[in-house]
């Protein structure tokens, strides 16, 4: 089976040869975990089945959040969390792109730009939310970033999921929108180019960007979702997981990549192939920044902001869910031959220095990074 990992050990040398003075040390570290996930290079444990007499190993995962065999488990706990404080409303969906004119400058300045783009769209939909034509009040919202179309190329946008709820002005009362409607998309897209145009004016990139891009419409799209359970179902993958799964790259041969993507419209699987190098670039650029958050929350779903959710749930006559409490992991691993019990015999450490250079024949791997 071709896996990411298989690709850019075969061909990460090459790539990095080519284009190392021009990658962020995050994309570096991305082939450089995923590589190595769950190999000896990360340690791991030793284990015998005494019913057959055979010996496994299981070895860590890097945790890196772009690498495709990580994460699951994060997003099964984040959307466990996130359904167990469902509103009884309807909840929409707001979503923010950015203008394929700005997109060259955000990939170089990713940081700055996504960092602006969070607070710009998240305040644009407070503002108007308090407008007493629409919902009146103070609302939540869990926002989330994706960079990715379904072949992988760069266009950012954000999702915010937001319960159809807003707390008055004075915090004693609940308000709810009219009819399924939470507000106009025009007016939001509006107030959203304005906000990011007056944010990046703050900054060096302004004079960097075409004036064209400020006189055209934006685009902005919010709609019901029902319950919310679906929206956070669907988004939930996206936020945990790299811009592919191994399970949709079908094979690596001569020099291309071919992967398949599911077309929203006809639900129906279709394959692109790309030259190795070019599927590494578009891979790569949906890398995000050390420590960047990719979910933000806002209005009362903020952290400091839980007085006011709880206020809501106490309106409502309803009891703020409890945090759950974390559960001891057990390390019990059954044979995969026989299912029987195994014994661990032996645990290993991840082994000293970065095995990389010794992966992929790069003495200088150490100065690139």
């Amino acid at each position: 089976m071709t896996s990411l990992a298989h690709i850019l050990t075969q061909y990460g040398q090459q790539y990095l040869i080519q284009f190392q003075h021009q990658m962020l040390p995050s994309h570096i570290k991305a082939i450089r975990d995923i590589i190595t996930c769950r190999t000896p290079h990360l340690g791991g444990h030793k284990w015998l089945c005494k019913k057959c007499n055979k010996i496994h190993y299981s070895y860590h995962s890097c945790k890196n959040r772009h690498c495709p065999q990580c994460q699951n488990e994060r997003a099964t706990e984040w959307l466990e969390k996130q359904t167990r404080q469902l509103l009884p409303v309807t909840y929409f969906m707001a979503t923010f792109t950015l203008p394929k004119e700005l997109r060259s400058i955000t990939r170089s300045h990713q940081k700055i730009i996504y960092d602006l783009f969070f607070k710009t769209s998240a305040h644009s939909l407070m503002k108007l939310a308090k407008d007493p034509r629409f919902i009146g009040g103070n609302i939540g919202m869990i926002g989330m970033l994706q960079t990715w179309t379904q072949i992988l190329a760069y266009h950012p946008h954000i999702h915010y999921i937001i319960p159809g709820i807003a707390l008055s002005e004075n915090n004693k009362s609940l308000r709810y929108p009219k009819n399924d409607f939470l507000m106009h998309a025009e007016p939001l897209a509006i107030i959203f180019r304005a906000k990011l145009r007056d944010a990046l004016k703050q900054t060096s990139l302004f004079n960097q960007i075409p004036a064209s891009v400020w006189e055209k419409e934006w685009v902005v799209d919010i709609k019901a979702v029902g319950n919310g359970s679906s929206a956070l179902k669907y988004l939930a993958p996206y936020l945990f997981r790299g811009a592919i799964s191994n399970n949709n790259i079908l094979s690596c041969h001569n020099g291309e990549v071919t992967f398949r993507y599911k077309d929203r419209a006809t639900k129906i699987y279709q394959t692109v192939t790309l030259p190795v190098m070019e599927f590494i670039r578009r891979f790569l650029q949906h890398t995000l920044p050390k420590g960047f958050q990719k979910i933000r929350y806002y209005g009362f779903l903020a952290t400091q902001k839980k007085p006011q959710l709880q206020k809501i749930f106490s309106l409502l006559n309803l009891k703020l869910p409890k945090k759950k409490e974390a559960k001891q992991k057990n390390f019990t691993f059954y044979c995969p031959t026989c299912k029987s019990e195994m014994e661990l015999i032996k645990r290993s450490n991840r082994l000293r220095g970065p095995p990389i250079e010794k992966l992929l024949h790069l003495p200088t791997w150490r100065n690139i990074a």
